[in-house]
């Protein structure tokens, strides 16, 4: 079993990559924390990506360390929730999201997670991976 959570939190930064129309579009994201197979962001509703979630919920996620080792892909379907305790962690935990967003009753500020069907890993030691969520 892959441990994702810890591959995650070492790497929280990676590509999220989504469809927008007949293109797939790819930009730098944080990854928040995770609970089972939840793994969740946040967005702001006024960017082009929200727009490209909804249409397109499906999604995939990709950090890994420096030396590429290992790559971890989280591929699922992007799903919203408005939860003021899921944005209150977040914003307590992430103090330059908190200096973005202020409060979890911001009307912008979108918390959402990838419903992780399959997490995937590269190492150039031991090859890929893949567990199903």
């Amino acid at each position: 079993m892959i441990n994702f959570t810890a591959i995650l939190k070492a790497n929280p930064h990676g590509v999220l990559a989504t469809q927008d129309g007949e293109k797939v579009k790819t930009r730098v994201f944080q990854y928040l924390f995770a609970d089972g197979n939840k793994v969740y962001f946040c967005t702001n509703s006024e960017k082009p990506v929200y727009a490209q979630l909804q249409a397109n919920p499906n999604v995939s996620f990709c950090t890994y360390p420096h030396n590429f080792d290992p790559v971890l892909s989280v591929n699922g379907k992007a799903i919203f929730v408005e939860d003021s305790a899921l944005k209150t962690r977040a914003l307590d935990e992430n103090p330059s999201i908190k200096g973005i967003y202020k409060t979890p009753d911001n009307p912008i500020f979108k918390i959402f997670y990838i419903d992780a069907a399959e997490f995937e890993t590269f190492s150039f030691a031991e090859g890929p991976k893949s567990d199903h969520g």
